[in-house]
């Protein structure tokens, strides 16, 4: 599969509708984790970023357009780190962590927010709490993975302060059940949780030298702790990907070699090559030339961002990176257009967002990419 960009060949695009005069709280820190870049049902693209006063948003003026709104400023004090995932109803769910400086230290909970329309504004932030009352231990709390079963219940997933992996679900009406400890130890931040259009959500947790793995047997189920994974990965890396009816794909940069691997669990793992910031990797199904495919991106140790694709768990047949000639912070993130098209999102050095495009040529070329 042809995989190329021609942002290399023919240098950057002329930045369109960029503003040089924005603040800096208009300016990203870094990419969101998790499904940053999300079509909504309307058929626009929105994209979400981390800034220093909040959520930056960015929204396509129309489907498959290459004008965009934004950034808009989603406040929210004390944000220390972001994550984003959306709904098979197309709803978006942002939930973060905050820490906020109250008397002698910080005040540390998660938050969460919904977006049930493209460009619309977000629900209010509501806080999800803590599972520790102490504030000591309060602080030791760890970074939120958000996923969203079929019947759109939201599952938030962190490490508590001891190390074992928590839960916390949303009730129908918008009120939470009570924290539960999944009694997974000894976990690591960078949890990564995948939905299958059947509605079961299963749960990576990295630990030293293996990984923990959870899933659901039945939709909105208890969640059953399975065997564990004897590879270990770099906590941050992972992401899910349903390749096969109620089947999902894992990849993760190798924690001992930073390349890029493929897990189907109940395999072997596929190395796919490649070296690994320790930044999540993005990945996407989609049809080229005709065949059912996947997309992978990730962000290299010198902040590049290779791409490449293959047939639809057929990364056995190997494949080959190809530097795209973009440089981001934070993981890339992938989606597809209201036209099909393949579409790479990046933040670069400057805070900025960058789109770039699929082409009409065949395999996976990318046009420049844009600053908007």
């Amino acid at each position: 599969m042809p995989v190329r960009s021609r942002r290399t060949a023919q240098g950057r695009a002329p930045a369109q509708g960029a503003d040089e005069q924005k603040t800096s709280r208009h300016r990203a820190l870094g990419a969101a984790r998790g499904q940053w870049l999300v079509l909504g049902k309307d058929g626009r693209l929105t994209a979400y970023a981390f800034g220093s006063e909040g959520v930056l948003r960015w929204t396509e003026s129309r489907p498959g357009g290459t004008s965009w709104t934004g950034p808009e400023l989603l406040p929210v004090a004390g944000l220390t780190y972001l994550s984003v995932v959306q709904g098979q109803d197309g709803f978006v769910h942002l939930v973060g962590r905050r820490a906020v400086h109250r008397g002698g230290g910080d005040v540390v909970d998660l938050v969460s927010a919904t977006q049930f329309q493209s460009g619309r504004p977000a629900t209010q932030w509501h806080s999800l709490g803590n599972p520790h009352a102490e504030q000591e231990k309060a602080a030791g709390l760890g970074t939120p993975t958000p996923a969203v079963s079929a019947s759109g219940m939201v599952h938030v997933f962190v490490r508590n302060a001891g190390g074992s992996l928590m839960v916390r679900r949303e009730k129908a009406g918008g009120t939470w059940h009570a924290w539960q400890d999944l009694k997974a130890k000894p976990a690591l931040d960078g949890t990564a949780a995948a939905v299958t259009e059947a509605g079961r959500v299963s749960v990576l947790a990295p630990t030293r030298g293996a990984t923990l793995y959870l899933r659901q047997h039945e939709p909105d189920g208890s969640y059953q702790r399975d065997q564990d994974i004897p590879f270990g990965h770099t906590p941050g890396t992972a992401v899910g990907l349903e390749t096969a009816p109620d089947r999902v794909t894992y990849y993760w940069a190798d924690d001992a070699t930073g390349g890029i691997v493929a897990y189907r669990p109940g395999t072997w793992a596929i190395p796919l090559g490649g070296s690994s910031s320790p930044d999540p990797v993005a990945a996407l199904r989609a049809p080229l030339d005709g065949y059912d495919c996947t997309v992978l991106a990730h962000r290299a140790p010198d902040g590049q961002v290779m791409l490449t694709a293959c047939g639809t768990e057929n990364e056995g047949g190997g494949v080959w990176w190809s530097p795209t000639g973009e440089h981001c912070v934070g993981g890339p993130a992938l989606a597809c257009d209201a036209y099909g098209r393949v579409v790479l999102a990046l933040v670069d050095e400057d805070g900025a967002l960058r789109i770039a495009r699929q082409n009409r040529e065949p395999g996976l070329a990318l046009e420049p990419s844009v600053r908007v």
